[in-house]
């Protein structure tokens, strides 16, 4: 199947992103590298490059189906775009590596510090579009749903071989779906007559398990549990809580990071982790700061950003994003 390019769709909220972390790279001058943490097709990192002529950008991606994409329609900026393939939280030894042997967006970034850093979590659409990924419960395709097609769980695993505790949590708690344990019940008995290779044949389990009113009002009886096994197959929450110290520990001072959620798991991540690295550690009660113990980071955003109307009509995908920004201080 050809890959799509996407070349065409705006990036969620491109205009805000830029100018929440304008004023640090405009700051740092040639000095600035700025982060993509999720790459994707490269729409965020190509507006970038073309806004702030004297920076460069990292991109990081574990979709190697998005790296091919991203180098080849970033081609043209040279060297100051650098494409590496790993988790994002796990950017650190790539960029060593790629300093080490001569990159210098790499080495600006290790030795003055990141001018800028964006993460635009979740599944994208590039990713939703390619039906035998998996992702997307209005198709039968096989039961994949790995970010990064090189590593070894994948949904169809989860299903046929996690325990209905294991299952029940991971539905409950990652789909925050109220018939958890209902689903898990009918997968392991689905399952010992044969395995689960497809969507379709899940769909039509949950729409069997699921009662009726529920499917009336809750929006497609699939959603909850294809979002949990998603998170699961390619650990995201986990990837998220070791990404957000990762990253704006390396900020540069006066250097933001922007963080944009599409369902509540991973903004509730981000908006604990904002709130303790912006409040200060002295007991309270006391006349001054105590040294060291003043907060290391500024909270940018007023609560969560959300698009605009008209953007919402031009792209739909924008309709549940939420955007925050934290500048290191």
């Amino acid at each position: 199947m050809t890959q799509p390019t996407h070349h065409g769709h705006v990036p969620v909220m491109r205009d805000r992103v830029a100018e929440l972390i304008a004023p640090g790279v405009e700051a740092m001058g040639e000095r600035a590298v700025i982060l993509d943490g999720t790459l994707g097709a490269g729409g965020h990192s190509e507006y970038f490059l073309q806004r702030f002529p004297q920076a460069s950008v990292v991109g990081l991606d574990r979709d190697t189906r998005s790296l091919v994409d991203a180098r080849a329609r970033l081609e043209p900026f040279g060297d100051r775009f650098l494409a590496l393939h790993c988790r994002f939280d796990e950017f650190a030894d790539p960029m060593q590596e790629a300093a080490e042997e001569g990159n210098q967006a790499a080495r600006k970034a290790i030795d003055f510090g990141l001018g800028g850093a964006l993460f635009d979590l979740g599944v994208s659409s590039m990713q939703l579009d390619e039906e035998e990924r998996g992702f997307a419960y209005r198709v039968d395709a096989p039961l994949d749903m790995r970010m990064d097609p090189n590593s070894s769980l994948t949904a169809a695993i989860v299903l046929n071989t996690y325990s209905h505790g294991d299952l029940a949590r991971v539905l409950k708690v990652y789909g925050e779906e109220r018939f958890a344990g209902k689903i898990a019940s009918a997968v392991l008995k689905e399952r010992e007559k044969a395995p689960f290779e497809t969507s379709a044949r899940l769909v039509e389990l949950l729409y069997n398990t699921i009662p009726a009113a529920t499917r009336r009002t809750g929006g497609h009886p699939a959603k909850r549990t294809f979002q949990a096994l998603r998170i699961e197959v390619n650990k995201e929450l986990e990837s998220i809580e070791l990404a957000l110290p990762a990253v704006c520990e390396r900020l540069a001072r006066g250097c933001s990071a922007v963080f944009m959620a599409y369902q509540s798991l991973e903004d509730k991540l981000v908006k604990r982790y904002f709130q303790e690295v912006s409040t200060s550690s002295s007991p309270p009660g006391l006349p001054v700061e105590l040294p060291g113990y003043e907060a290391k980071f500024r909270v940018v955003t007023r609560g969560a950003e959300k698009a605009s109307e008209e953007e919402i009509n031009q792209n739909p995908r924008a309709a549940s994003v939420r955007v925050r920004a934290i500048e290191a201080i």
